[in-house]
């Protein structure tokens, strides 16, 4: 009986875990959008002509410094592309990606902070697709230069396959993410469009139809960034 009583018991308690465990997905693509749509509209933002040329951007929500270890992070978020072979279509359908790895000076006393990854070129986009990522290593990436234009940017900035972003208690400002690493997030996948999919599957096959709780996301995008301006030879 008492065996009884504690499996009830234990039913009890872990079946609202799961029920909110099924909506994660979902709460991740509209936390998303919200981000992303509070960054854009910040006056000294992501310059618009950079906006413009990037062919996929990834948005990690509050990505939080581990209790572990200095510096260790840990977030989950999504990535977005323009659709089309060249990247010149409308935006697609979202894919949920996850940050990890180390990087001392972007956190302080275990705040999070918010990140936009623009991918400035097809090679950085099919890197992210195919494989786990090294930023830094197997992805040349910087920190974006901020203002309503990149002029005055770098080459480092200018050649770099992404550029990275972040806001921490209202402040934003471009950075680092050198070390850190991207990679899809498979179950998590699986869990929002009810079926086993890769990354390519969703971004660049269209195996799946965008799910109702990418809707701001992408009008948000297709309103803010609606054509692909990169050198056109550039995306062949």
């Amino acid at each position: 009986m008492r065996k009884l009583l504690a499996l009830l018991l234990t039913s009890f308690l872990i079946a609202p875990a799961f029920a909110a465990d099924s909506n994660t997905e979902q709460d991740r693509v509209k936390d998303s959008g919200e981000v992303l749509k509070e960054i854009l509209n910040i006056p000294d933002d992501i310059p618009q002509d950079l906006l413009d040329k990037a062919e996929c951007l990834v948005i990690l929500p509050s990505v939080k410094k581990g209790a572990f270890g200095i510096g260790g992070s840990y977030g989950r978020g999504v990535m977005i592309c323009r659709s089309g072979e060249h990247y010149t279509g409308p935006w697609g359908a979202p894919a949920l990606y996850a940050l990890e790895g180390v990087s001392i000076g972007f956190q302080l006393g275990g705040q999070a902070t918010d990140f936009v990854l623009l991918v400035m070129n097809p090679k950085g986009a099919r890197s992210l697709l195919s494989s786990k990522v090294k930023l830094g290593a197997d992805a040349s990436a910087a920190a974006g230069p901020k203002g309503r234009t990149a002029e005055g940017a770098t080459d480092i900035v200018m050649n770099a396959e992404i550029l990275s972003y972040s806001r921490n208690k209202g402040l934003f400002a471009g950075v680092s993410l050198e070390g850190s690493t991207l990679r899809s997030d498979g179950s998590a996948n699986q869990k929002l469009y009810g079926k086993s999919v890769s990354a390519k599957d969703i971004i660049r096959l269209g195996k799946v139809k965008a799910p109702a709780c990418a809707a701001e996301l992408i009008s948000l995008l297709d309103k803010k960034s609606p054509k692909n301006r990169s050198d056109p030879k550039s995306l062949q």
